[in-house]
């Protein structure tokens, strides 16, 4: 078991300075690219130390993982932050579960538990364009890394899941291939719109609530500029700076009332105007098509097959495409793809089976 995780670990570490030497290469910016590198060599470090503790050298490492070269490819596609997006959240995954250990053996705390996350920000935070760094990756972490692609694979797996057992439940219930079309038809359409219009109130709602906040704070400025001086004074003293030093910035930004009202919406407020651009509908529109590709799997088969042969068919494809998803998920969790694949296969697949055997009792009960 030791040997095993030890393994694992060595793999783990392989892939992080992969990844952290991929995002250097694609970094605009010298400073920051210069972290990442330093983050590739600490990485690549560690694992040559589990190496050298099981008494091999370095040319046992071994080359980057499938999932490494899978989100390589991706990054291409998506863009590179998402790298970024998932590495913060594999290092802050980590070091909970350290802390957590830490806290159930009674172990005190080292600051190697934290390093990976607080040498990464601590390094931007000193960058001279620091906040505008920060401010970027974790806008991006949050809509590319941290969201875009996830919320894709989950949408499909909703779309999946509930039309697949509904189909199952109609099939049990009906041998009639025009019943399980039409609710297979239905439940796609119904899941989809209901998915993109949730969406679309969730981002128009969270948009017009800040538009509210943002113009509150316009209008403050305009009717109580020195109360307002003082705000953004105070900002920056909680930022460690010099209270003198600090009243001195917060007047120089008054000079400027757009500049002003910007510093005190993102500082005061913590919301990025940035993000406030983002389409409702592109959104909405994003949700329906992720789930509609997910939904219409299980329908496909009884558009040319009915009986049992369509129900074996939309199982085998439905099959497929909850694997699918379970590997995909492993880019975002770093696990198993085999454990995480199953996985879903399987409570995709209890789902079906529950809803067909409800159909046959009251396909039966009605006969």
């Amino acid at each position: 078991m030791a040997k095993k995780i030890s393994l694992k670990s060595i793999q783990t570490e392989v892939d992080a300075s992969f990844l952290y030497h991929l995002l250097s290469e694609n970094e605009e910016d010298p400073g920051v690219a210069d972290v990442f590198r330093q983050m590739s060599e600490i990485e690549k470090g560690h694992a040559l130390a589990f190496l050298h503790g099981k008494g091999l050298n370095e040319s046992f490492l071994p080359q980057p993982s499938s999932r490494a070269k899978t989100l390589k490819r991706l990054a291409k596609v998506f863009g590179y932050n998402l790298i970024l997006g998932i590495l913060l959240d594999t290092e802050k995954g980590l070091s909970r579960n350290i802390l957590s250990a830490r806290k159930k053996t009674g172990t005190e705390k080292s600051i190697s538990d934290t390093a990976h996350v607080a040498i990464l920000k601590n390094v931007l935070t000193q960058h001279p364009d620091a906040a505008g760094n920060l401010a970027r990756f974790e806008k991006h972490h949050r809509n590319i890394g941290g969201n875009a692609l996830r919320a894709a694979v989950l949408g499909g797996n909703d779309g999946l899941v509930s039309n697949f057992s509904l189909v199952m439940g109609v099939a049990g219930a009906s041998s009639g291939q025009q019943e399980v079309l039409l609710a297979g038809i239905a439940g796609l359409l119904a899941g989809a719109l209901s998915m993109a219009l949730g969406e679309w109130v969730s981002v128009k709602s969270s948009q017009e609530l800040y538009e509210n906040q943002m113009e509150i704070e316009k209008e403050e400025l305009e009717h109580n500029p020195e109360g307002e001086e003082k705000e953004i004074a105070l900002i920056y003293q909680a930022k460690g700076i010099p209270k003198e030093q600090a009243k001195e910035m917060a007047s120089e930004i008054m000079k400027d009332k757009a500049s002003a009202h910007e510093v005190l919406v993102k500082e005061e407020l913590g919301i990025d105007a940035e993000e406030l651009k983002g389409s409702a509908m592109e959104a909405a529109l994003s949700s329906f098509m992720m789930f509609a590709i997910g939904a219409i799997l299980p329908v496909l088969p009884f558009f040319f097959s009915k009986g049992w042969h369509a129900i074996l068919f939309s199982a085998l494809l439905s099959t497929l495409g909850l694997f699918l998803i379970g590997s995909a998920i492993t880019l975002f969790t770093g696990r198993s793809v085999l454990k995480s694949g199953f996985r879903q296969v399987i409570f995709g697949l209890a789902a079906a089976a529950v809803t067909y055997g409800i159909g046959s009792l009251i396909g039966a009960s009605i006969s």
